[in-house]
């Protein structure tokens, strides 16, 4: 399902960069009877505050994750803001990663799950960005230059 899903997006992607539309700066959730959606930074302050994660954290992965877009599709298949697998959607319950609070809280928990089972916060990210199982086989961060310059890109300030 998330494979032709992941297509269509994509496809739209493209056609808005060719027409330069840009998506909004507001945030669409699911909450009925809301007269005004909660924004970017709302929904990460929430994420952040109830997993104890930094909010300048998640919001610098964000930024290096999907550059903001709530629509981008990676060519691996990762999804939304947070770049969620399809694989760790459903391992986090995580019906709709192009619903902008589902994808905050779904990436914000995997990366608190990460910290606490790797305890630290290179290791995390390097965890997700290569998988935690590519961090357990190489008993650290993994000789890639895609996840070395993740983790350099997230921490540099």
């Amino acid at each position: 399902m998330f494979g032709n899903v992941a297509r269509v997006l994509s496809r739209i992607q493209e056609i808005e960069r060719r027409f330069g539309v840009r998506s909004p700066g507001r945030v669409e959730t699911r909450a009925a009877g809301s007269s005004s959606s909660p924004s970017f930074e709302e929904v990460i302050a929430d994420c952040a505050e109830k997993y104890g994660v930094s909010p300048a954290l998640v919001r610098k992965l964000i930024q290096v994750e999907s550059g903001g877009n709530p629509r981008a599709i990676s060519p691996k298949g990762a999804m939304g803001l947070m770049q969620l697998m399809p694989e760790t959607c459903r391992d986090l319950g995580v019906v709709n990663p192009f619903d902008v609070r589902e994808n905050i809280e779904g990436g914000v928990r995997y990366l608190r799950g990460l910290l606490d089972r790797f305890g630290s916060l290179e290791l995390a990210l390097a965890a997700y960005n290569a998988g935690p199982g590519r961090v357990r086989e190489y008993g650290g961060v993994p000789p890639f230059k895609e996840t070395q310059e993740f983790i350099r890109k997230v921490l540099e300030g």
